[in-house]
Formats: C-alpha cells, sequence, structure tokens
C-alpha cells in the first residue's frame, strides 16, 4: 500500500489530505483518465495546501499545485476547502491529460505510461512537454524510450533538484511497468 500524506498543521502550514482529495476528485470526475497511482504520484510530489502560498518558482499556488495557469484565480486570502481544492485539482489534471492526448500519443499509451506522462505535464507544463523527445518517440510508438527521458527532467532553475531525481524515478517506473 502506498503511503500519503494527511491533513493537518505543519510547522503553521495549513496542510490538507492527498488521500481525501484523490478520493472526491475520482468521485466526482470520473471523466479523468489518469489513475489512482497516477494521482498519488503528482499529489505526494506536489503536497497539498489549503492555503495560498508563492510557489518556488514565485507563482502563487493553492491545494495540489494548483495556479491560474488552468483559468481560476486564487484568492490570496482564502483558506480553500477539500472540495474547491479537489475541482481546481480535477481541472488542472484535464489540462495536463489534454496535453498528452494531443501532443504524446496518450489515447493509445497504456495506463501507466499515460499516468507518468500526465504527472510530467503537470509539473513542467505543456509548451515544454509538447516538441519533447519524449513526446516524440511516443509518438513513433516507442514508449520504453519515451519513458527513459523521464530522469532527463530533473533540473529547475538550471540546477538538479533531490525532490525531481526522486518524483522522475516514481514516473519512469509506473511509465515502464506494462512495458517489461
Amino acid at each position: 500500500m502506498s503511503r500519503l500524506k494527511i491533513a493537518g498543521t505543519v510547522g503553521g502550514v495549513v496542510v490538507c489530505s492527498v488521500a481525501a482529495i484523490i478520493g472526491i476528485v475520482q468521485t466526482e470526475h470520473p471523466d479523468l483518465r489518469v489513475s489512482e497511482k497516477g494521482m498519488e504520484i503528482i499529489g505526494n510530489a506536489e503536497g497539498c495546501r489549503r492555503d495560498p502560498y508563492q510557489c518556488p518558482s514565485d507563482v502563487l499556488t493553492v491545494g495540489i499545485g494548483s495556479t491560474e495557469y488552468g483559468g481560476e484565480k486564487i484568492n490570496p486570502n482564502k483558506r480553500y476547502t477539500d472540495k474547491e481544492i479537489a475541482d481546481r485539482w480535477a481541472n488542472d489534471l484535464r489540462i495536463a491529460e489534454r496535453c498528452v492526448n494531443q501532443y504524446g500519443n496518450g489515447r493509445n499509451l497504456p495506463q501507466g505510461t499515460f499516468d507518468a506522462m500526465t504527472s510530467i505535464v503537470f509539473n513542467v507544463g505543456c509548451g515544454a512537454m509538447r516538441k519533447s523527445t519524449m513526446f516524440r518517440k511516443a509518438n513513433a510508438g516507442d514508449y520504453i524510450g519515451a519513458c527513459n527521458e523521464l530522469p532527463k527532467w530533473v533540473y529547475a532553475g538550471g540546477k538538479k533538484l533531490r525532490g525531481l531525481e526522486i518524483r522522475r524515478d516514481k514516473e519512469r517506473q509506473l511509465c515502464l511497468m506494462e512495458l517489461k
């Protein structure tokens, strides 16, 4: 069984339960293709916070990595509910899925490969991925080659980040799961 972060207060920061948000998303947004395993990788890597904050890239963020990029404004003075966080996250996941489907052969990908690609698009954005070698390989049907591109995406601001190395390793394992 996977380990999921739970709700509470950590160092004065009001956090929320990734598991609870996943449950709401699965119940209220059945149109999403990303699996529970995919959501767990994204949710645990991003964390879940009820109060808006500036992420390391200085972007206003709330919930599970949700920014205004998804088209919904963030009220910096509001504490968000589980339902609001789940709805925002579902919208953001839908945008990432759309990118994978449109530019990465998503409709033909095995579930784990689709999940991993949705996770990286959620993390780095569609613009960065749509012309990537990873998507080019996925479009050519080289799914193993596409999965093996994940470890290259571990830099932020020109620096290799341990957190991204861990995330990409988990994504790669999930990506290759049905391909071995």
